[in-house]
C-alpha cells in the first residue's frame, strides 16, 4: 500500500509544522447536521481527517474475517473434551506471515541490552531459555549454545520463549514500528542514543510524556494562530495499532484459511489441517508425496532416513519452509507450536462470545492521580497502567479481570453483589481458586489450570500428526517455555474489513 507522506512547511521560527491538510478533509467541508465548517478555528476548530486505509505493518499478512466452525475437526483422541465445535465470527485482522525468527528476536535482545544498559535485569528477563534444549538422556548440548546465536539458524523460529516474553516482544515491536512511522513522516528524528526513560514509547508519546527527538508537529486547527501546533494522535491515522499475540480464534481461523474452500458463501470442505484433504503429503504432481509440515512421523522418526528423508528436519525448520496456506501463512502446522493470547479453560467452548471470542480479558486504563492527570512514566519510559476496578456509577461497567469468567468463586464473579464481603477490586490473579483445601492454609489438591495457564496450538517437530490440526489445543504456564513453542504476532485491522481474493472451487 502506498504511504501518504506529509508536506513540510518551512519558514517558521518557533517550531516547524507538518501540514496536516493532507490528513484532513478539505477546509470547505461543512457539517451536514449543523452547517458549521470543519477544520476552521472560527467555527470551533473541529478537525475532520481524510479517510485513509491502514498501512500494513512490517511482516504482516491481511486476513479477511468471517464465520467459521471453531473447534476439533477430528476425533478427540485425548478425551479432553475441551474444544467442542461451534460457529463463531472473527473480524478482519493482520497476522505474521511467518513465526518470529531467531535473528528478529536477537535484534530485540540487542535493543534491550543497549537502551536499558542501566537495567541489566530487563535484558536478562528477555533472553530465551536456551537450556531448555538439555535432556537427561539426549545429546542436545550443541543446540544450547548455537541454535539461538549462530547465523546458520537466523531464519529458524525462536524457541524457549515464555508467553510473557512473547507479549513483551509485541510491545517492543509496536514501539519500534511506530517510531519509524513518525520518523518517516518527519515528526521525529532518528535517535540512536536513546536510553532508559528517554526511549520512545507509543503510549508515552500519545500522553505527552515523550520528550525525545521530536522534530515537527501538526498544525492545530483549534487555534486561529497558524503557527499553533499539536502532537500526532492515534486519530491521525499515522500510528499503527499494537502488535499482540493472536487470540485462539484468530490463530485457528488463520490456520484453517477457509478462503481456499469457499464458493458463493458456502464452505465446501471443513479442513482438518491448514490444507485440503486428510493426507499429510502434498498432492501436487510436481511435489507429490512430500510432507506438508515438520512433525514426528512415528516413534524415533523425526526426519526420515538418509537419502530419502520425509520432512527433512529433526529440529525446527526455517520459518519459510514447506508451503504456505491459502492466506499465505507459513508453518501453521508443525515446526513449532505457537502461543496465543487466551487463558486456558477446558470449557471455553461453552462460555463463548459469537463475535471475536477470547478468554483472558483484563481491562486496564492509564493510571491517573486523583485530579485526572496521567502519572509520570516509569524508569523504563513506560506509562503506568491500572487494572479497572468497580465503579458503582456506571450501569454498563465491566470489571477488570474476566479471565475467571463463571468459574464459580466470588473472586472471579463479574457481577457485584452489594452484600458481598469480598469487593471486586480486591481480586487478584489466583491459583488458589482451584485449590480444594479448606481454611486459610490452602494445602489441598490443586489443578494445573489457573490464571497463568495459556493456550498454545499448531503442533511441532516433536509432535505426532494429531496435533497438526488447528482444532487441537494444549496449555502451559505463561512463565514457562519449551524448545517446541514459538510465536507470531497479530494486529487489529482498522477500517475496511474486506479484500478481494481469488478463490478456488474444490472438486
Amino acid at each position: 500500500m502506498m504511504a501518504v507522506y506529509l508536506t513540510v512547511i518551512g519558514g517558521i521560527n518557533s517550531c516547524d509544522i507538518i501540514d496536516n491538510t493532507l490528513l484532513s478533509s478539505n477546509t470547505k467541508q461543512v457539517s451536514t447536521a449543523t452547517g458549521w465548517n470543519y477544520n476552521d478555528p472560527k467555527f470551533g476548530g473541529f478537525e475532520v481527517k481524510q479517510a485513509r486505509e491502514q498501512e500494513t505493518g512490517p511482516g504482516l499478512i491481511f486476513v479477511e474475517g468471517g464465520a467459521f466452525i471453531m473447534g476439533r475437526a477430528a476425533e478427540d483422541l485425548q478425551f479432553d473434551w475441551n474444544n467442542a465445535p461451534r460457529r463463531v465470527t472473527v473480524d478482519s485482522y493482520y497476522i505474521d506471515e511467518v513465526e518470529v525468527s531467531n535473528v528478529v528476536y536477537r535484534s530485540y535482545i540487542h535493543w534491550v541490552k543497549t537502551v536499558y544498559s542501566d537495567y541489566p535485569d530487563v535484558h536478562k528477563n528477555a533472553l530465551p531459555d536456551t537450556l531448555a534444549w538439555r535432556k537427561p538422556l539426549g545429546y542436545n548440548e550443541p543446540l544450547v549454545s548455537i541454535y539461538f546465536r549462530h547465523p546458520a539458524y537466523d531464519d529458524y523460529p525462536v524457541v524457549g520463549v515464555s508467553w510473557r516474553q512473547a507479549s513483551e516482544f509485541c510491545l517492543w515491536r509496536t514501539d519500534r514500528v511506530n517510531e519509524l512511522m513518525l520518523i518517516r513522516h518527519g515528526v521525529l528524528n532518528p535517535d540512536p542514543t536513546q536510553k532508559g526513560a528517554n526511549s520512545f514509547n507509543t503510549a508515552a508519546y500519545l500522553t505527552g510524556q515523550y520528550e525525545g527527538a521530536v522534530n515537527r508537529n501538526l498544525r492545530d486547527f483549534m487555534s486561529e494562530d497558524k503557527n499553533a501546533t499539536r502532537r500526532v494522535t492515534f486519530d491521525d491515522g499515522i500510528l499503527l495499532p499494537n502488535y499482540r499475540l493472536p487470540t485462539e480464534a484468530e490463530w485457528e481461523y488463520a490456520a484453517i484459511a477457509p478462503v481456499g474452500v469457499t464458493y458463493d458463501e458456502r464452505v465446501v470442505e471443513r479442513r482438518i489441517y491448514p490444507w485440503s484433504g486428510n493426507s499429510l503429503r502434498n498432492s501436487d504432481k510436481k511435489y507429490r508425496g512430500a510432507f506438508m509440515a515438520n512433525f514426528q512421523r512415528g516413534r524415533g522418526d523425526l526426519m526420515g532416513v538418509a537419502g530419502s528423508q520425509n520432512d527433512g528436519y529433526a529440529i525446527p525448520a526455517p520459518v519459510r519452509s514447506f508451503w504456505p496456506n491459502d492466506f499465505g501463512l507459513y508453518c501453521m502446522a508443525g515446526n513449532v507450536n505457537e502461543w496465543v493470547a487466551d487463558v486456558y479453560r477446558p470449557l471455553s467452548s461453552e462460555d463463548v462470545d459469537e463475535f471475536s471470542p477470547f478468554r483472558g480479558n483484563v481491562f486496564t486504563d492509564i493510571a491517573k492521580d486523583a485530579e485526572g492527570n496521567v502519572l509520570p512514566k516509569d524508569s523504563l519510559g513506560r506509562i503506568r497502567i491500572d487494572t479497572v476496578g468497580y465503579d458503582g456509577n456506571r450501569n454498563n461497567y465491566q470489571l477488570g479481570d474476566n479471565r475467571n469468567y463463571r468459574d464459580g468463586d466470588i473472586l472471579s464473579s463479574i457481577s457485584y453483589e452489594e452484600n458481598s464481603s469480598v469487593k471486586p477490586e480486591t481480586r487478584s490473579n489466583s491459583n488458589r481458586m482451584y485449590d480444594q483445601g479448606s481454611g486459610t492454609d490452602q494445602t489441598g489438591m490443586t489443578s494445573l489450570v489457573s490464571d497463568y495457564a495459556r493456550v498454545y496450538k499448531g503442533g511441532s517437530f516433536l509432535d505426532r500428526a494429531y496435533w497438526l490440526s488447528p482444532g487441537t489445543r494444549r496449555f502451559l504456564d505463561e512463565r514457562k517455555s519449551a524448545i517446541d513453542i514459538g510465536f507470531r504476532c497479530a494486529m487489529d485491522k482498522v477500517g475496511t474489513p474486506r479484500r478481494q481474493y481469488t478463490t478456488k472451487t474444490t472438486k
